[in-house]
């Protein structure tokens, strides 16, 4: 996210220690902090932001060139999310902090809106749900989305979001208007089926099958959502069985097609995650420091061509092989880039995932 040039304008008594009146500058343009007993175990800080879009370098393999990135921060508190990192500039930690600390841009809207009617705008491709979610629980809150959408509408910009977000039915009546001024595409997030890892590993997020449900309810209005089925996590998603089952849940509901990959830790998510594994599955630790030893952050060749082994011929089997838009002209049915998160394609050193 892009967080140079914000300034401060206001500050709050409520403010939390380490973003009080001494030290605001760690949370650039901080406005008030807010704890909201409706969202118990969240703190909200608001911030007014100076810019929205954010340029992605052009070394980069993104099929895009710009982000938008409303919050920052994440309640789906997903043991694994590879954004971790990104607070850890705020002066706050990656683990709990992260999930329950959102940085909340509440005027994004407004500067989105002013940013997309500068005469250089070239109305290029813009992304949502590349770094942390933009329908996670805040959104129930402030309503970031619809004024960015309308923004991306009205000037033409093609857009895509990709979520773990079921609030996204919310706002399916406006994604189809944009979309006869845009080309909008729409993917969802399911790594897990099982529920009771569900709840340990990614806590915040809605159930597998809300999910699935909003990839129909998208479906039914026009969209054809793709699907992330990212992380793989070894020993506890990746059999035949389990990606069988998940993948044919997926087909059901109308999605078009899957893109997968394995788990990728980051060193400044890897202790947060071997730290839940230690607790919740002692029995894999061993397993795991094989895969993933020292400062190794992706599993190893050996492991990602057993995983393909297992996955491929399923998705070729289902017909959810990630291919090239099937009908480019139509202004809801591929002619948007689709979203991909930034771990997938931009991590240094990190092995491209496989494309379908």
């Amino acid at each position: 996210m892009r967080w140079s040039g914000q300034r401060v304008d206001a500050t709050s008594e409520t403010a939390l220690p380490g973003l009080g009146l001494g030290e605001v500058a760690a949370v650039p343009g901080h406005l008030r902090t807010v704890r909201a007993p409706e969202f118990a175990g969240l703190v909200f800080h608001e911030v007014i932001a100076k810019s929205a879009l954010n340029r992605v370098p052009a070394s980069s393999s993104m099929p895009f060139s710009w982000t938008i990135n409303p919050y920052r921060g994440c309640s789906h508190a997903c043991v694994y999310c590879f954004a971790r990192g990104s607070h850890r500039y705020l002066d706050l930690d990656t683990g709990r902090d992260f999930d329950s600390q959102i940085v909340v841009k509440v005027n994004i809207a407004e500067v989105l809106g002013r940013e997309l009617g500068k005469p250089g705008w070239q109305g290029e491709h813009v992304a949502l749900g590349t770094n942390t979610d933009p329908y996670q629980r805040a959104e129930g809150r402030y309503r970031l989305m619809p004024g960015i959408i309308d923004a991306l509408a009205r000037s033409g910009t093609p857009m895509s979001i990709l979520t773990k977000g079921t609030l996204l039915r919310r706002d399916l009546p406006q994604l189809v208007e944009a979309a006869q001024r845009a080309p909008v595409a729409l993917s969802m997030s399911i790594a897990v089926a099982d529920p009771d890892l569900q709840r340990s590993i990614e806590p915040g997020v809605p159930s597998a099958r809300a999910r699935l449900d909003t990839i129909a309810a998208a479906r039914d209005a026009g969209f054809e959502p793709d699907v992330f089925v990212m992380p793989v996590l070894p020993h506890l998603t990746d059999s035949t069985a389990q990606l069988g089952a998940l993948l044919r849940d997926i087909r059901a509901a109308g999605a078009r097609s899957v893109m997968y990959g394995p788990l990728h830790l980051r060193s400044h998510v890897k202790p947060w995650f071997f730290a839940w594994l230690e607790r919740e599955h002692p029995e894999l630790v061993p397993a795991y420091r094989s895969l993933y030893p020292g400062s190794a952050s992706s599993a190893p060749q050996a492991y990602r061509m057993e995983l393909a082994a297992r996955i491929r011929p399923i998705i070729r089997r289902l017909g959810l092989e990630w291919a090239v838009p099937r009908d480019p002209a139509h202004p809801r049915r591929g002619a948007a880039a689709r979203p991909m998160p930034v771990d997938a394609l931009a991590t240094p050193g990190a092995p491209a995932p496989t494309l379908f």
